[in-house]
């Protein structure tokens, strides 16, 4: 009995043996292999580096063509030559190289009439550096979710997504750079704004901006660096057709500013007019006169005083190595102590570190409420300021003016206004330093 199951058994085992090594053997097919032969195929598979030319061709519009220069930025060079707006092509370019069909309608399409691509709503033309293809775009699908495609010399009619579509329909006006001057911002070393009654030039000397005209004055960098950008994204205005409204209008508006920004490359101007609540601007780089953004006229309309840089001193956020203060008889000097500690000195006594960091708070926030010509006389308080370990020293006089303060910094013509409070704060801040509690005190109940 038991030599018969261990038989059966041993058949058994025999058989799903047989059973296996079979269907190994004979695998249905890879479910990856599966998807990717249904997938809808590819239209265009190209090396977006190797593209060097595009046309857009559509119904009643001349072609718009762009070429790649031979250092490697994209040009317009039809209807026109003009500068091409980077980012824009560059999408372009990667859309066309890299484009999906979502099916395959007919494998030998011939009624191209039935799908508008006898006649394409538009045409884009593909040159690499040895061949150039063409793609013909159509009708939109019936539930208008896609659009008919085919490519120039290959019989099969796909559709694509209207969202492709929506990528390679561009404009002339799409694809050109809309910047009226075309310069880095972060390589711009001049500014010039001419006024009727005022000029203000700016110079920049590494990151710091300086006033140079109407006089030498320290200059807000933060300000200056906003004008630039403003100067430098000041963008022409498309939405209207009538290119000859804005030509007409810029002849009849009231003179702004004419502004000239200097890079390496050499010297740009943008003139800037107003006619009722609406600028209008005409460029040294671009033909044409443009209405531009409200933003950039407020801009050029400001006051030297704005530029200007209101902050008494310049150690902004980085810690001062001593600070000496004298108001009258009473006199405070403070030092900091070892590199990389936080700790503060004053006639070899450690300092309550929180009432000098009150002190070198107040002395920081000191700022300019306007900038007086006359009213500085008499000054009871003095304050001196070391920084960036030693290498800044600023000294500055402070007098006091009926209900404020003027301030004068060491070798600056300058008159700075302060407020009251700002000033008092500092001196009450200064009457509360003390030494540090030891670490007894700090035991002690």
């Amino acid at each position: 009995m038991k030599l018969h199951s261990l038989l059966i058994a041993a058949l058994v085992l025999c058989i799903l043996t047989v059973f296996l090594y079979w269907s190994n053997r004979h695998k249905p097919a890879d479910d990856t292999a599966k998807i990717s032969a249904d997938a809808p195929p590819p239209i265009l598979k190209l090396d977006q580096s190797a593209i060097t030319k595009l046309e857009l061709k559509k119904k009643d519009s001349d072609p718009v063509v762009l070429a790649k220069t031979s250092s490697g930025d994209w040009q317009i060079t039809g209807p026109k030559p003009m500068r091409a707006d980077q980012s824009a092509v560059t999408g372009l370019v990667s859309t066309v190289s890299s484009l999906n069909s979502e099916r395959v309608v007919e494998d030998k399409a011939t009624d191209l009439q039935a799908f508008g691509l006898d006649q394409p709503l538009l045409e884009v033309d593909v040159t690499e550096k040895n061949k150039s293809q063409k793609l013909l775009l159509g009708a939109d699908t019936p539930a208008s979710s896609g659009v008919y495609a085919m490519l120039t010399g290959d019989p099969r009619l796909f559709t694509v997504a209207s969202y492709t579509k929506t990528s390679l329909d561009k404009s002339l006006n799409d694809l050109r750079d809309k910047r009226l001057l075309p310069v880095n911002a972060d390589k711009v070393s001049r500014v010039q704004i001419g006024r009727k009654n005022s000029d203000i030039e700016f110079g920049r000397s590494k990151d710091d901006w300086q006033i140079l005209k109407p006089k030498p004055m320290r200059a807000d960098g933060i300000q200056v660096g906003d004008l630039v950008r403003d100067l430098t994204n000041a963008k022409m205005d498309l939405s209207s057709a009538d290119a000859k409204q804005a030509s007409s209008e810029f002849a009849h508006a009231t003179p702004v500013a004419v502004a000239k920004v200097t890079d390496d490359s050499g010297t740009q101007q943008l003139e800037l007019r107003k006619k009722k609540d609406t600028y209008y601007a005409k460029s040294s780089a671009v033909e044409g006169e443009y209405k531009v953004d409200s933003g950039l006229g407020k801009t050029l309309e400001k006051s030297v005083d704005d530029f200007r840089n209101k902050k008494l001193f310049a150690f902004s956020y980085n810690d001062p190595n001593k600070i000496e203060l004298h108001n009258g008889s009473k006199a405070y000097f403070l030092a900091r102590g070892t590199a990389g500690t936080d700790d503060w000195w004053s006639n070899g006594k450690k300092m309550d570190a929180a009432n000098v960091e009150s002190v070198i708070s107040d002395l920081r926030d000191l700022s300019a409420s306007k900038f007086p010509n006359s009213g500085f006389s008499n000054p009871a308080i003095e304050a001196t300021v070391v920084s960036d370990d030693g290498k800044r020293t600023e000294k500055v006089e402070i007098a006091k003016s009926g209900d404020h303060y003027i301030a004068r910094r060491e070798n600056d013509p300058s008159f700075y206004e302060l407020s009251a409070d700002s000033v008092d704060g500092l001196l009450k801040a200064a009457e509360e330093l003390k030494p540090a509690a030891t670490q007894a005190a700090q035991k002690k109940p």
